[in-house]
Parts: C-alpha cells; structure tokens; sequence
C-alpha cells in the first residue's frame, strides 16, 4: 500500500488530516513514524509559501509523497492579523494556554460590529522528485467574547471562534461529522486536495 507522510508536529493537526483521510486506499505516516525530528523554520511571507516549504522539505527528507500545510486565524478588525503568524503572535512559538489569555484580552477588546474573523489555510502535497500542488479551505465566523469551557488541544483559536449559522463554536466538540464536512476549513482543502492524491499517487500504481 502506497504510504503518505503527514508532515505537522502539531498532534491535532496530524489527528485531524489523517482522520479525514482515514478512508483512503493509503497508509498514512506521521513524522515520528519515518523518525525524523528536523523541524522546518517557517519563512515564507505567505500560508502558500510556509506549506510548499514543509511539504518540499519532508518530501524529500522521508523519500515519500508529504502533505503539510499551514494556516491561521484572520482577524478583520485587526487588519486581518495575525494571520501567518497565528502561532508566534506574541513573537515566540507560545504554547495553546498562553495564546487563550492573550485572546481573552483580544476579544474583549474588538468592536461590536466588527467581530468577524476567518480561518484559512493552504494545503500542499510535495512529492520527493520536487513537484507540489497546493489547494486552500476557509471559514467564516465571529470572535466570541468567552472562550469555550474546554481547550482543543494544537487550536487555541477555535475556542473563540464560534459560526453564528448554527450557534456553535468551531470546536470538535461541538461539530457533529456533517458539520465537521461544511465547516471545517481543513477538510475544504483536503476535499479538495483527494483528487490530486487520487490522480498523482494513486493512479500510477493502478
């Protein structure tokens, strides 16, 4: 069986991707699986340049064909910030506890008709020999002034965030698996990105 490495070492990251490609005719592999712990330093001034490069680089580094990708929160009233810096906001990697108290504060501090925010994110898939494609999911919601009552560990944001549509937060607790299909800004892309997985790894060993 054909094997692809999810290139993240955020545990929900990885989570995430591979349960969304857990039907998948492939064998998915996790960094600690292929035992490298080389870490990418992330910069490109855009999510599309951050995913090609970690998806370039552990592509080549594993020998497999490597999904990563990299994303953020935007936030409009503050100039769509922090966007590609949505986890060193505060000028270091801050762990998902110190990025929730800054949000309390952050949230507080919005205006009240304009607390609209987005998640995006692009997703590359690399192959060893240099080639890459990349595809891009969104979602659409508002700054909560309270966060939700439990941490989604690897999304410190998403407990802010909640989709007025359906008056829940962005939260894996709260979406039910249909939801999960229409709101969630991951899974967009992966929707996405099935088909070019299908077409460039999975035809050739057909």
């Amino acid at each position: 069986m054909k094997k692809i490495l999810i290139a993240t070492t955020n545990q929900g990251k990885l989570a995430e991707i591979s349960g969304i490609l857990k039907n998948f005719p492939v064998e998915l592999v996790s960094l600690r699986d292929v035992g490298i712990t080389d870490d990418v330093e992330e910069t490109g001034a855009t999510y599309e340049e951050n995913s090609h490069l970690k998806a370039l680089f552990y592509a080549k580094k594993s020998g497999l064909p490597a999904i990563a990708d990299d994303g953020g929160i935007e936030i409009s009233a503050l100039g769509n910030k922090p966007g590609v810096k949505s986890r060193r906001w505060l000028g270091y990697d801050a762990s998902d506890e110190e990025l929730i108290e800054h949000m309390k504060k952050v949230s507080k501090e919005l205006p009240e008709d304009n607390r609209k925010a987005w998640f995006r994110t692009v997703m590359s898939l690399a192959l060893p020999d240099g080639q890459v494609w990349s595809v891009s999911g969104e979602v659409e919601g508002i700054i909560a002034k309270n966060p939700h009552m439990s941490l989604s560990k690897g999304y410190p944001y998403r407990s802010f965030f909640f989709l007025p549509e359906i008056g829940k937060y962005y939260h894996e607790v709260e979406l039910t698996e249909k939801e999960q299909k229409v709101y969630n800004h991951r899974y967009k892309a992966i929707k996405e990105l099935s088909s070019i997985i299908n077409d460039v790894i999975l035809e050739e060993t057909k």
